[in-house]
């Protein structure tokens, strides 16, 4: 319950649910964190898919030829290690960024790394659970081989599968609500947001207004002009000329 409500409250901190760039790094504080511990889940998952299918997933018949013990359908076999592979690479390249992710001092890095988690995730939730509807579907219809050598294994990968479903797509939430986070109004500019600055434009700007206004109000020249010439210019009498 404690890191459910870590998972649904991520609203402290910097940028995207991270801390500021720059602080102290605490080992245990970041082996604590759910995405850390979500993604080691994921990582061990994909171990044992992996592991279970490669080790005895692949049987010798009377021929000489390697046949796929989910109903000797190579491809489900493949499909499951494939998954399995770049699952295992995924967690381990995700729980390094997470490291890189309170050092990353800008919100666009943070937010491109935020985006590819939420999309990968969401993506491999669903291989995982179409990894699960397919080896569940040919190991249905298998026969057991002989001896019932890698029977343990087959279905601790489809069990594995299906719980990697969840914890891939739990990955995707958690980066969801980051990614609701950094979008919110208090990543804005401190500028904008800082109460004395925007008094201080208000008022710069309704001396701007008054400025204009009196300045514009009426014609600088005019009274000058009209004074000068009623002090300057001489009176002169009128006289009648003569012929």
């Amino acid at each position: 319950m404690d890191m459910l409500s870590q998972i649904l409250n991520m609203n402290a901190g910097g940028a995207y649910g991270g801390g500021k760039a720059g602080g102290a790094f605490d080992p245990l504080a970041f082996a604590m964190k759910p995405q850390v511990v979500i993604r080691a889940l994921c990582w061990l998952f994909s171990v044992v898919v992996l592991g279970c299918i490669s080790s005895e997933g692949w049987r010798v018949d009377e021929e000489g030829k390697d046949k796929c013990l989910f109903n000797d359908d190579a491809m489900a076999c493949k499909f499951g290690n494939t998954v399995g592979i770049f699952g295992f690479i995924a967690s381990i390249a995700f729980i390094v960024g997470e490291y890189l992710f309170e050092r990353m001092s800008s919100v666009k890095s943070r937010k491109r790394f935020v985006m590819a988690d939420m999309a990968f995730s969401a993506l491999w939730a669903f291989m995982y659970f179409v990894a699960f509807i397919y080896l569940w579907s040919q190991w249905s219809s298998a026969e057991i081989p002989p001896g019932g050598i890698g029977v343990a294994n087959m279905q601790a990968s489809i069990v594995f599968c299906f719980f990697s479903v969840f914890t891939w797509a739990l990955c995707a939430f958690m980066a969801y609500k980051r990614f609701l986070i950094g979008a919110g109004d208090e990543f804005t500019s401190a500028f904008e947001t800082d109460p004395a600055n925007v008094v201080h434009q208000q008022a710069y700007t309704s001396y701007s207004m008054d400025n204009d206004n009196d300045q514009y109000s009426q014609s600088p020249f005019t009274n000058q002009q009209a004074g000068v010439d009623q002090q300057q210019v001489p009176q002169m009498d009128y006289q009648q000329p003569t012929y």
